[in-house]
């Protein structure tokens, strides 16, 4: 894959800048460069992460449990940022698109919401620290919540179960530290109750806006 060029100089913050620059920084800068020119995200995870073949035992025999990786393997996590940065790209999303209720409870992991997600925005924000301070050019982390498969409408759960572990999953990424949080709902959702409890829950107290 060709390398994309490398956009010139375009927030008030010096590109690069590293410990100096905090989440609200990153954010000013990232909605600056919204603004005026043409930001590109990465692809696919799950199948980059497929793709390297971990065993059973990576997935902690929970077989496609994408988000257990963020703790078993943050090498092959870490590789995937890696590899669209390489490429040019200006923002990743973390690993935790199925870090909510819904998705792991289908593993009995439910529990480890917060876990899975502060693990999955750590790696991401290191990356792209990496890629800033070497480039020179500012990298982004976008905290990638996903819809999950239940549907407080037709009784699978209520509704403030998954409110609340959509509150835990951002309450992970914010701990470590994306520069914003990217609910994703349109594909797989079709119902207006279940894309309701995800936008309650993260700007509900005591979760802080997202850095």
């Amino acid at each position: 894959m060709d390398s994309l060029p490398t956009p010139s100089a375009d927030s008030p913050a010096s590109p690069g800048s590293g410990t100096s620059q905090d989440g609200r920084t990153r954010s000013e800068a990232l909605r600056h460069a919204l603004a005026t020119r043409v930001v590109v995200a990465d692809g696919a995870m799950g199948t980059m992460l497929q793709a390297q073949d971990p065993s059973l035992e990576d997935f902690e025999n929970l077989e496609g449990c994408n988000e257990i990786l963020n703790v078993t393997r943050p090498d092959i996590v870490r590789s995937v940022h890696a590899a669209y940065f390489e490429v040019g790209v200006d923002c990743v999303e973390t690993n935790t698109f199925g870090a909510n209720f819904a998705a792991l409870g289908e593993y009995e992991i439910a529990d480890r919401v917060h876990e899975l997600s502060e693990a999955g925005a750590r790696i991401a924000r290191e990356v792209a620290d990496e890629f800033t301070a070497a480039t020179g050019q500012q990298r982004w982390v976008l905290g990638s919540m996903g819809p999950g498969t239940k549907l407080p409408t037709l009784g699978h759960a209520p509704y403030a179960v998954l409110r609340d572990a959509y509150q835990r999953n951002a309450e992970g990424m914010i701990a470590g530290v994306p520069t914003r949080c990217w609910w994703r709902p349109p594909r797989t959702c079709c119902r207006p109750r279940r894309p309701s409890s995800a936008p309650a829950a993260p700007w509900t107290p005591p979760v802080p806006n997202c850095r």
